[in-house]
């Protein structure tokens, strides 16, 4: 969500070393109850600003999103005593510059970062080591209804950038919800709630794990060719395991659409074209859903119906659907990621 990097100097991350003098990161670390000593390196990511410090970082959200570092932090927690690499908590609050979160500093740097300069074999050990890290976190004992408070505001019908993780069991309601908005195309939800209601079946044996939800390459911390950490738990839920693999999916087909920064540039597409058979090998088990195919296709229609639903603005609510029409005629970005796992999905 945030997508607010922490590591060494590369596109979306610190640029600039600085003392601990900006007004609201003393203010923060004040709060928090650390010393303002050493230098600290100032960034920006897409609804935070972040100070990366010798042994922490320091995260400071314009407050879009409701408890969002509150969520995260608990989520952490259940994180403790794990085999997930992550960055431990230190301490969350409100503050007059806004929410804040601290967590200690891991070693490295991004993923996305590091990427364009790794050659094949290096790119290939990396997200073997992210297979790892996934299977760990799908084992992490979770509560079933552990959904951020931000996205139950999102599925609510707040009017809001609807990016959140799939939830297919309130597809129905978002489709309710755009038939709503005077400019929808009442044919095309029509045809979209009869498509969801024949596939709801697929997930009636669902047991919830613990899933990321935002797995791309700026939320993986990586040094000396292994992830050290997962980042930014502010989308993690209570979900099918496969559901981790909507947004990893999404990366790999369209890298354009996850700069660091606003402003910023994605990967190359085409360097991510192994990415899917090297996480199957990696966690084969991910892979192994009966219908996988079918339920990643409803994974990713719920998430451009709530885009379709809920976006303010009318330029992504006409993407998402044109994806929508895309997605009933059975094509989507699937069809080339899959291909690369053709004999050994279903």
């Amino acid at each position: 969500m945030t997508r607010t990097p922490v590591g060494e100097a590369a596109e979306g991350e610190p640029t600039a070393v600085e003392p601990a003098v900006d007004p609201a990161l003393l203010r923060t670390l004040e709060a928090a109850g650390l010393p303002a000593r050493g230098p600290y390196l100032s960034t920006h990511g897409w609804v935070s600003r972040a100070w990366v410090g010798e042994d922490d970082v320091v995260r400071l959200s314009d407050g879009r999103f409701r408890d969002a570092y509150r969520h995260e932090a608990a989520v952490v927690g259940l994180l403790e005593g794990s085999e997930v690499p992550h960055a431990p908590h230190i301490a969350h609050g409100d503050g007059p510059d806004g929410p804040w979160s601290v967590s200690e500093r891991l070693p490295g740097r991004t993923l996305h970062a590091a990427w364009p300069k790794a050659d094949r074999s290096a790119r290939r050990a990396l997200i073997e080591s992210l297979g790892s890290a996934l299977r760990a976190l799908h084992q992490v004992p979770v509560p079933e209804n552990l959904r951020p408070p931000w996205l139950a505001d999102a599925l609510a019908g707040e009017p809001w950038p609807a990016y959140h993780p799939p939830v297919v069991s309130a597809a129905p309601a978002q489709v309710e919800a755009a038939r709503r908005r005077p400019d929808h195309d009442a044919r095309l939800l029509a045809d979209v709630a009869a498509w969801i209601q024949d596939r709801m079946g697929l997930f009636a044996d669902d047991r919830p794990v613990l899933v990321h939800g935002d797995l791309h390459g700026s939320n993986v911390m990586i040094d000396q060719g292994r992830v050290t950490g997962l980042i930014d738990f502010a989308e993690a839920s209570a979900q099918a395991a496969d559901a981790e693999l909507d947004t990893l999916l999404r990366w790999c087909a369209r890298a354009e659409e996850f700069p660091p920064t606003p402003g910023g540039h994605g990967l190359e597409r085409s360097t991510l074209a192994e990415v899917p058979r090297w996480l199957h090998a990696a966690y084969p088990e991910l892979f192994q859903r009966e219908h996988l195919r079918e339920r990643l296709a409803v994974y990713d229609l719920t998430m451009e119906l709530a885009i379709y639903a809920h976006h303010p603005e009318p330029g992504p609510r006409g993407t998402a659907q044109g994806r929508l029409t895309r997605m009933l005629r059975g094509r989507s970005h699937l069809d080339g990621v899959m291909s690369q796992l053709d004999g050994l999905v279903e």
